[in-house]
């Protein structure tokens, strides 16, 4: 069975990840634990789609260890439960040190929590058989293993579970020279003909993520084949954006009612992010993980303790006049 497509667009080794350098360059702290073959426990934090899983993935290859990942979002204790019988059966926790990868670990069940701090502090897991007054609790011993959770929030993990964990590290968003070559090498991957100023319009409109780049390449090839030779260049690349709703900073629909939604419904802010929510039928969750972080990014939005506040900037970019008095003491306070 041929690898899936997003597999094959995945990077395999750091030789072939493009960007944060900060983690993975020569010298960085990350770069050398795993140079050195020691890797404790860590959290990725960082935007969606900027490749947590791929570096955790990435690591597993380098050190060659098994990589086992779970959801929070749709693990619970039975999960972690089938993970001990692959440790029993030598089917999982059978060489040193293996990865244990926890995709939205802030969304972690506490039930999951609880069974995991033995394992992270004593490489051991307690387990309770039965149920009442005969309920019996037993130990399982562990060969050291290394967790390595991603999370878009990391203000959101419980305390207790953020200071097992050695360090957190930061993903940053790419820039668009480093999105250009993640674009040209899943053009080569999927046999798409692209000039190299075809690549970087895709990448000036991909919100400085790598997953954005490639589901934005696929979109423009499509529409280079119906529409044009087949080839990307810079004019099929502005246009199909054009026509995706997505505009020369990469703010889509969405990103544009909720700016519009702060200065036409709330004056410009400060307004919560319930009320944002509510008003764009967007879940809160999605505003501030897949939206804030980015319109922030760029210095459209302000994060005060009053609320969201739309800046200069964001009115600038709407074509909408700003009224310097109505601002005046926003942001007193902070």
């Amino acid at each position: 069975m041929s690898e899936p497509l997003a597999e094959r667009m995945r990077p395999h080794s750091l030789d072939e990840y493009v960007g944060q350098q900060h983690l993975v360059g020569r010298g960085a702290v990350l770069r050398k634990m795993i140079d050195a073959g020691r890797i404790s426990s860590f959290i990725l934090w960082g935007p969606p789609g900027v490749g947590k899983t791929t570096l955790a993935q990435i690591i597993a290859n380098k050190l060659e260890t098994p990589f086992y990942t779970l959801s929070a979002v749709t693990s619970g204790v039975k999960d972690v439960r089938d993970v001990i019988e692959k440790a029993k059966n030598n089917r999982f926790f059978n060489t040193a040190s293996p990865i244990l990868f926890i995709d939205e670990i802030h969304r972690l069940n506490r039930s999951v929590e609880e069974i995991l701090y033995p394992a992270m502090e004593d490489f051991a897991l307690d387990i309770v058989m039965g149920k009442g007054p005969g309920a019996r609790s037993y130990r399982l011993d562990l060969p050291p293993f290394t967790l390595v959770g991603a999370t878009t929030r990391a203000g959101a993990l419980a305390a207790p579970l953020r200071d097992r964990f050695g360090i957190v590290f930061r993903m940053q968003f790419y820039s668009p020279e480093e999105l250009m070559l993640i674009i040209k090498r899943a053009a080569t991957i999927l046999s798409i003909d692209i000039e190299d100023e075809g690549a970087r319009e895709i990448a000036n409109r991909s919100r400085g993520t790598p997953r954005i780049a490639n589901r934005l390449l696929k979109r423009v090839r499509d529409f280079a084949q119906v529409m044009g030779s087949g080839i990307i260049t810079d004019a099929i690349a502005s246009h199909a954006l054009l026509q995706l709703h997505v505009d020369g900073l990469g703010l889509d629909a969405i990103d544009r009612e909720v700016m519009k939604t702060i200065i036409y419904k709330f004056n410009g802010g400060p307004v919560g992010v319930d009320t944002i929510a509510a008003s764009v039928s967007e879940e809160r969750a999605t505003i501030e993980d897949a939206y804030e972080p980015y319109l922030m990014q760029i210095g459209f939005l302000s994060r005060t303790p009053r609320g969201r506040i739309a800046t200069k900037a964001a009115y600038d970019h709407l074509g909408i006049p700003w009224n310097s008095e109505r601002t005046q003491g926003l942001f007193d306070g902070d």
